[in-house]
């Protein structure tokens, strides 16, 4: 019996809910960390600080997320070029939308 209930913990140990291609090494993760940072600071000198902090940064293996809110389409468009522009970067994802004016 106590075989047995090994031999089941060693198999459901295998299984995992993230495959390895999903996880990030330290390395990785640090990359991504500095990446963001570097990502966030270019975007804060292209648009400015009241822009940049509405619009959140994310980064999974050198791939940029942008998300959050810009005043308009020029903001959001000189953010993806910022972000584009740092080195290490291999693709930027832009999610950002437009802040609808008052009615």
């Amino acid at each position: 019996m106590k075989i047995l209930l090994l031999a089941v913990a060693l198999a459901l140990a295998g299984c995992s809910s993230n495959p390895p291609e999903t996880r990030r090494t330290t390395g990785e993760f640090s990359t991504d960390a500095g990446l963001t940072a570097k990502v966030k600071s270019a975007i804060a000198t292209g648009v400015g600080a009241r822009t940049a902090a509405a619009i959140n940064v994310e980064t999974y293996r050198g791939v940029v997320q942008l998300s959050g809110f810009a005043d308009s389409r020029e903001h959001s468009t000189r953010a993806e070029a910022a972000a584009k522009k740092v080195d290490g970067v291999r693709s930027v994802k832009n999610g950002v939308r437009i802040k609808s004016s008052p009615s």
